[in-house]
């Protein structure tokens, strides 16, 4: 992660060309394929994608002055990754994408809660993220959120 970022183009500048190709195209994915209402930013050093203050004005519950994560892409050291708050948060949603990760790309699924991690560019499947960032609206987040995750 690089903190000093201030803007997605200044974090992509600042990667090697054959990452900064592929989140390049991981970012445009993602900005391509969001329900309406979730907004890019730079968050914890990290191109990030939440529900800003004008919708949900009660922000993240561990640090109030950010919009709601959601979706997260990072290039790690030995690794890109994209953090999806909607795997972590909807078992279903899990599901589906466990399922059909095998059917676009050979090598095993490497993630963690909300983390999906792929070390080799060539393998993002990006048709596959596609449709996972068009499966939860923001309302269906929101929702969950309130029910599940922030501690009131």
């Amino acid at each position: 992660m690089n903190d000093e970022a201030n803007s997605p183009e200044a974090y992509i500048d600042q990667l090697s060309e054959d990452r900064a190709q592929a989140i390049r195209k991981l970012r445009s994915t993602v900005n391509e394929n969001l329900p309406e209402g979730f907004e890019e930013s730079m968050t914890y050093g990290m191109i990030s994608y939440g529900v800003p203050h004008r919708i949900y004005p009660a922000g993240y519950h561990c640090k109030p002055e950010d919009p709601l994560p959601y979706i997260s892409i990072a290039s790690q050291k030995n690794f890109i990754a994209l953090y999806h708050m909607g795997i972590y948060t909807f078992p279903e949603i899990l599901a589906w994408f466990q399922a059909e990760y095998p059917k676009h790309v050979k090598t095993k699924l490497d993630m963690g809660k909300s983390c999906i991690r792929f070390k080799k560019m060539d393998n993002i499947p990006y048709n596959l993220i596609a449709e996972l960032c068009r499966k939860i609206t923001v309302k269906d987040y929101i929702d969950m959120y309130e029910t599940s995750i922030k501690i009131k």
